[in-house]
């Protein structure tokens, strides 16, 4: 009974850090990359699946700053900025949550 008990809260507290993540990702998106994306949270976590943005954010976001910072030159110096690496790894938190197919949608419309 224990161990089962102990696995339920293990399990409880992972989805809630991982959730967390995500959380942090759309503060972080909405306040940093919104107006230089033009585009909402919901918009721009629908451009990729799952997959397509757990590639982007490989490799410390390489993809992602190499395809966004194409697509919006001003946001080339926010997204290379060394300060913005934990950040990014909660707005990739974010985009894999909210994808395309993922079948959740953010409150940030």
């Amino acid at each position: 009974m224990n161990k089962l008990l102990s696995l339920i809260l293990i399990a409880a507290l992972s989805a809630t850090v991982a959730s967390a993540d995500a959380k942090a990702g759309q503060k972080a998106y909405l306040k940093t990359l919104k107006a230089k994306f033009n585009m909402n949270g919901t918009k721009f976590a629908a451009e990729h699946t799952v997959a397509e943005w757990e590639e982007l954010f490989a490799n410390d976001a390489k993809g992602f700053i190499k395809e966004y910072g194409e697509r919006f030159p001003a946001s080339l110096p926010v997204l290379t900025n060394p300060s913005m690496s934990n950040q990014l790894q909660d707005i990739g938190d974010f985009a894999k949550e909210y994808g395309n197919d993922s079948g959740n949608v953010p409150s940030c419309g």
